[in-house]
């Protein structure tokens, strides 16, 4: 029985995305009729050009003026088309010689314009080696950094729980090499999220680190939690880069009884907030890094988060600077997390970043995890 409300059938939606494709074949950005009638305005255009120059002197249009169509030709056609817009630009040239003479056009625009040319070949050359067409690259990568900005975001917590993300790339970039993944398993009933640090930083790390996230981000929850760095080391060695470890915090909460399991990758100690006492300490655990070797052990500490307890997690780009002990950076980061106690956590992970590095040339992450 057909029922009412269900939405399209699936000949409609057939037809729907046949439209669509037909559209895009027609009027798109990559239709032929698109693509001719880009390189038919850049023609006028840099035809208009040489008309200027030729009739009216270079005072009302330079030589350099072509380089505006040949930029343009750049990010816009593709090799074939720019070869013809290239010859055309030659041909403008030639003319202004001949009706000009060296005098007016000076050689120096001639170098200029060559090496606006060559750009511009390049331009098209790189895109067409990675197959996008014009600023498909930087929407993918606007696409893929959303991405990995999604995949560390926590999941709604039980009541009484919360949590605060906060991560910053090396120099200000919009990728880092450190990351999150989290989930909730057993129907809600427990947290399980990892922490990584990928070797390099900035830019470099952040291939790395997309890509190791969206493996690590499948793995979270389906495999057991006690194999889940073991799978995550055995991925990362058969990958064989060259720069292919990273270190990794896994966590398994269980958010009835506060109970947690904490497995280290050779990643800096966790700190856990004591509410009873009031105090910080750190659960200092040993661990291979991931991505060395296939068969490693890694540390393992377990605890329970009472109410008004808490966890920071932190990647060692927070609290490591060259030529000084990391223990400094430690307690420089557990004065700025004492300084949460009277204020409460609530936005606490920014506030630790930005208190103690709140720049710098590492990517930097913290997590809170607190009970209310």
């Amino acid at each position: 029985m057909k029922e009412h409300g269900a939405g399209p059938s699936r000949g409609a939606v057939a037809r729907i995305r046949a439209a669509r494709r037909r559209i895009a074949l027609v009027a798109g950005p990559e239709s032929p009729r698109a693509k001719s009638l880009t390189l038919g305005g850049l023609v006028i255009l840099t035809g208009l050009v040489a008309t200027i120059t030729t009739t009216a002197g270079t005072s009302a249009a330079p030589p350099l003026s072509l380089t505006v169509p040949l930029m343009l030709g750049g990010l816009l056609l593709e090799r074939a088309a720019m070869r013809v817009l290239t010859g055309l630009a030659a041909v403008a040239i030639v003319a202004e010689l001949i009706n000009l003479g060296w005098a007016a056009v000076r050689p120096g625009s001639i170098i200029v314009l060559v090496i606006i040319a060559l750009i511009a070949f390049e331009l098209v050359r790189d895109r067409e080696r990675l197959g996008l067409s014009t600023g498909r690259g930087e929407s993918m990568l606007l696409e893929l950094r959303d991405q990995l900005r999604r995949q560390g975001e926590m999941p709604g917590l039980a009541e009484g729980w919360h949590a605060d993300v906060a991560q910053r790339s090396a120099g200000g970039s919009t990728f880092g090499g450190d990351f999150l993944v989290s989930t909730l398993t057993d129907h809600g009933k427990r947290l399980e999220l990892a922490l990584v640090d990928v070797s390099g930083k900035g830019l470099d790390a952040g291939t790395r680190a997309l890509l190791l996230s969206g493996a690590l981000g499948g793995l979270l929850g389906a495999v057991a939690p006690e194999r889940f760095l073991s799978a995550a080391n055995e991925y990362l060695v058969r990958q064989e880069w060259e720069e292919g470890f990273a270190t990794a915090l896994h966590i398994t909460i269980d958010l009835a009884s506060g109970h947690y399991r904490l497995t280290s990758a050779g990643h800096p100690p966790a700190a856990h907030y004591a509410g009873g006492s009031g105090r910080w300490s750190l659960i200092n655990q040993e661990g291979m890094v991931l991505g060395l070797q296939p068969d490693v052990q890694f540390g393992v500490a377990e605890g329970t988060l009472a109410r008004f307890d808490a966890l920071l997690l932190y990647t060692d780009g927070l609290v490591e600077v060259p030529g000084r002990d990391l223990a400094v950076g430690i307690d420089r980061m557990l004065g700025a997390a004492e300084g949460l106690i009277p204020r409460g956590f609530e936005g606490g992970a920014d506030l630790i970043v930005d208190t103690v590095a709140p720049s710098g040339s590492d990517d930097r992450a913290a997590v809170l995890i607190w009970r209310s």
